[in-house]
């Protein structure tokens, strides 16, 4: 029967993917990209960048310290531009 829910939810769950999926990898690198200028706000004080905001953002750094080797090798760092956090 068409109307039956089950059916209806696979077409909706079909027509989902099939709108959605030619974006899923343009939206995965902006948010990797928005993450990665996160990572770079949060770290720009033990940069050596000076940051109006650091007195905030430190309190963000325990959530990035676990990313910063994912983040360096995407900028194409060898190494960890932090001389207290040594990743590789």
């Amino acid at each position: 029967m068409v109307g039956t829910p089950s059916v209806l939810a696979s077409l909706s769950a079909g027509l989902r993917e099939f709108y959605e999926a030619p974006y899923r990898r343009t939206m995965a690198r902006a948010r990797r990209d928005e993450d990665d200028l996160f990572t770079l706000v949060v770290l720009a004080e033990a940069l050596g960048v000076p940051d109006p905001a650091s007195y905030y953002t430190v309190e963000m750094l325990p959530l990035v310290a676990d990313r910063v080797h994912e983040w360096h090798t995407r900028m194409g760092l060898d190494r960890s531009p932090l001389e207290h956090v040594s990743c590789c």
